[in-house]
């Protein structure tokens, strides 16, 4: 084990162990947007060759959070306003078809899938730091779609995921009571089977952050181009 954690062992579980640890870096802000992901810095500081930050990089870039530009390689993405807009209305597609799948399951198989997802959430409401309180939250919403047991919609999802992680993280102020009360509604409904009440609750709660969340990220986050007439081609 290196000093970073990460494990000397063959080359893939150390790449998913860079990916994880750049990943949260992003996320958490301690790798702030504009930073270069250069090879051989990364290879000293967390004591791995250059094979297995090769093999992270290409996850991060499909996952939205670095970039690749001429002469600069490497960049933790700058998310823009329109960026968290276009977040969010892919979210009221996908999570209201998670919550609706969600719902056809058995309830054993959702209330033991869901569960302990909802108490690491509401125990990181209670307990946690904003970095738990997201992950927890993000974690509540990714068991959803892997209770929908739709491949194709989990192979949707799974490039957002980081993106979804990094806007609660973005916006750890909102009200962590409100959204574990609003899990709890998104949560009873899915157990009960109800499919039309899980997918307009996921709809509700998705839309609900909408505002506060481009509000409180205004003076954070730059507007975004808008769209060019090549973009609607």
């Amino acid at each position: 084990m290196t000093a970073s954690g990460v494990p000397e062992s063959d080359d893939r579980p150390r790449a998913r162990k860079v990916y994880e640890y750049l990943r949260d870096g992003i996320i958490e802000g301690e790798l702030p947007p504009g930073s270069r992901l250069l090879e051989r810095e990364l290879s000293e500081r967390l004591g791995v060759s250059r094979i297995p930050i090769r093999e992270a990089l290409p996850q991060l870039e499909a996952e939205g959070l670095i970039t690749t530009l001429p002469r600069r390689g490497a960049v933790v993405t700058q998310l823009t306003l329109r960026d968290i807009g276009e977040l969010f209305d892919v979210r009221t597609s996908l999570d209201v078809l998670a919550a609706r799948l969600a719902s056809r399951q058995p309830r054993e198989r959702a209330v033991a899938a869901l569960g302990p997802a909802l108490a690491r959430a509401e125990l990181a409401t209670t307990s946690g730091s904003g970095s738990e309180i997201a992950a927890a939250n993000s974690a509540f919403h990714e068991m959803i779609v892997r209770l929908s047991a739709s491949r194709l919609l989990q192979s949707m999802m799974a490039p957002i995921s980081a993106r979804v992680r990094w806007l609660f993280r973005l916006t750890a102020d909102r009200d962590p009571d409100v959204l574990c009360s609003e899990h709890h509604e998104l949560y009873d409904a899915i157990c009960d089977g109800d499919t039309d009440l899980a997918a307009s609750l996921a709809f509700t709660h998705v839309e609900r952050g909408r505002r506060p969340s481009l509000a409180s990220l205004a003076g954070v986050l730059p507007a975004g181009a808008e769209p060019t007439p090549e973009d609607l081609v």
